[in-house]
Order: structure tokens, then C-alpha cells, then sequence
């Protein structure tokens, strides 16, 4: 009898446990453009500054492997207890999605953490710094695998902020564009000197051949005015007689 009744209930156990977590949602991961990019930003930080940075995203109810894991070293390599790492700054973030029947709230704990040669003030400093940002705990919960790889690009910066790393160097300005080739000058003056040349050439004579004709008539006119003096009529000068 009591061996049924303890079957019954842990069998009861079983199925509310189950039934809890079939009921929470999945904790979605970044998207892999987001990582990628994540790594990208992370690699260049910390061949600058000698320092690997790394994220951590993890389900509150999940047991086992994290959701998400990725570093400057690339996406899934974590960057804790890495013989590659001898400095290292994670942050990791377990989100809590309560069931549906649960009266508690979604929450995200976010924590981060690194090598012994970081301080516990420095470490809190750069956790605190993440709201300041925008990362902000609604953040977290609203689009976890987002918010854990923006957390994870602010790291170096912040950490550089606070003192505890030397600033990444900034990459150096593109090369001046070289100043443009002297004007060739215009296209139709060099693809078509030729007819201009002849256009001119024309309008030059033809001024020309006005010119002599306007001077040709003048001289005509003075040749026929004396002309018509020397042929009038003498009676025409005449005075009219008495009658």
C-alpha cells in the first residue's frame, strides 16, 4: 500500500515538473549575424588591448549546455579557464522565464565576471556600466540574444573606462584621395578645332567682303552727285521773264 502511494506520488512530482517546464518559453539565441558580428567587433578589442572578452547566455530552468556561448576566439569557444586566455572578461546572463500558471515575472540576472587581475569594484563598475549604456535588465528579457551580444561588444570599452585596460586604439585614416588631373579642357574645342577654325575663317570674309562693299558704294554715290551738276539743264537756272 505505501509503496503505491509513494508511486502515485512521485508520479504526480514527475508530471508538475515536466508540465513547469513545458510551460516556460525557450530562452532564444542570438541570431547568427549577430554573433558573428559579435566576434568580429570582440576580435579586433582584444588583439588591441590583450585582453579576450566573451559572452554567456543561459536558461534559468535549463540544465546542461548554455544557450549561447562566444568570444573573441569565435562562436561556441567560451573564454573561461582557456589556456588561450590568460586575461578574460565574460558576461553572462541567465534569464528566468516563469510558466504560465506562475505568478512571479520574467526576470535576467546578469553578471559579469573575470581573471584574477580584475578587481571585484572593477567587475561591478563594468557590470553597473552596462545599464548606463542601455543594456538595461528589460533589455535582457525582452530580446535576450541581442542584448547578451551588445553587453558583450560594450565590455571593452567599459573596461577601458574604469581603468582596468588601456583603450583600444582607434584604426588609422584612410589614405587622402589623390587631388585631380588638370582640366584637359573642353572635348568640343579638341574634337572639333577643325570646323571652328573653318567657321571663323568664313566669318571673316564675309565680314571683309562687307566692309569693301559698303566703302565701294560710298564711292559711287560722290561719283554721280557731280555728274548730275555738270548735265543740268542751263534754262533751269534762268530767271522767269516779264510778260
Amino acid at each position: 500500500m505505501w509503496l503505491t502511494i509513494g508511486l502515485v506520488v512521485a508520479g504526480c512530482v514527475g508530471v508538475g515538473i515536466a508540465n513547469s517546464g513545458d510551460s516556460s518559453d525557450k530562452v532564444p539565441p542570438p541570431i547568427a549575424q549577430e554573433r558573428d558580428d559579435t566576434v568580429a567587433v570582440l576580435a579586433r578589442s582584444s588583439a588591441s588591448q590583450g585582453v579576450c572578452y566573451g559572452w554567456e547566455l543561459t536558461d534559468y530552468f535549463g540544465y546542461g549546455d548554455p544557450v549561447s556561448v562566444g568570444s573573441n576566439l569565435g562562436d561556441g569557444v567560451a573564454v573561461e579557464e582557456n589556456s588561450s586566455c590568460p586575461r578574460w572578461l565574460q558576461v553572462g546572463v541567465r534569464i528566468y522565464y516563469p510558466s504560465e500558471s506562475s505568478e512571479s515575472s520574467d526576470n535576467a540576472y546578469v553578471d559579469v565576471t573575470g581573471s584574477s587581475d580584475f578587481s571585484v569594484t572593477e567587475l561591478r563598475r563594468i557590470e553597473n556600466g552596462l545599464e548606463r549604456l542601455g543594456i538595461t535588465k528589460e533589455a535582457f528579457i525582452d530580446d535576450p540574444g541581442w542584448a547578451t551580444t551588445r553587453a558583450a561588444v560594450m565590455l571593452p570599452l567599459l573596461a577601458a573606462e574604469v581603468g582596468a585596460v588601456e583603450p583600444a586604439s582607434t584604426p588609422a585614416p584612410a589614405a587622402a584621395a589623390p587631388s585631380p588631373l588638370p582640366d584637359p579642357g573642353s572635348d568640343l574645342w579638341r574634337d572639333r578645332w577643325g570646323y571652328l577654325l573653318a567657321a571663323g575663317g568664313l566669318l571673316l570674309v564675309t565680314a571683309l567682303l562687307v566692309t569693301i562693299g559698303l566703302v565701294q558704294r560710298r564711292r559711287q554715290r560722290r561719283r554721280v552727285v557731280p555728274a548730275q551738276r555738270a548735265g543740268a539743264d542751263p534754262a533751269s537756272s534762268r530767271t522767269p521773264e516779264r510778260a
